[in-house]
């Protein structure tokens, strides 16, 4: 058994070498890809990586988004807040891979539609 300054010393030798909050923001972001991986199985190697890209952007740049906007920062100065900083990451992440797949198939439903019918599309699924 390790006494508590030396295993103190390896927990932040650990923390540094995972790169410390970037570390965090990554291990969140693989954590949602694979959750969304298993919850929504990819149909083709092509789907899965557009999967895997959408919801570790969504994470990553979700996460900060959120993080910026409510001045989370200070968050960041102990490890429960670098935690709880993690679990928003990993949230930011799960809905990236929906929104894409929603944004494709409509794209693909209207493939021969004009930038009019689009527009009026829109207009009226905004209720205009």
């Amino acid at each position: 058994m390790s006494e508590p300054i030396s295993g103190g010393a390896a927990g932040v030798a650990g923390w540094k070498l995972i790169g410390g909050l970037a570390g965090a923001g990554a291990i969140g972001a693989g954590l949602a890809a694979i959750v969304v991986m298993c919850m929504t199985t990819p149909r083709s190697p092509r789907e899965w990586a557009v999967g895997l890209i959408s919801t570790v952007m969504g994470s990553i740049g979700g996460g900060a988004a959120v993080i910026q906007h409510f001045e989370l920062q200070a968050w960041a100065q102990t490890p429960i807040g670098l935690v709880a900083m993690l679990g928003l990451v990993f949230s930011c992440g799960l809905p990236g891979w929906a929104i894409v797949r929603w944004l494709f198939n409509y794209i693909v439903e209207r493939q021969g539609a004009g930038i009019d019918d689009i527009a009026a599309d829109v207009r009226k699924g905004l209720g205009q």
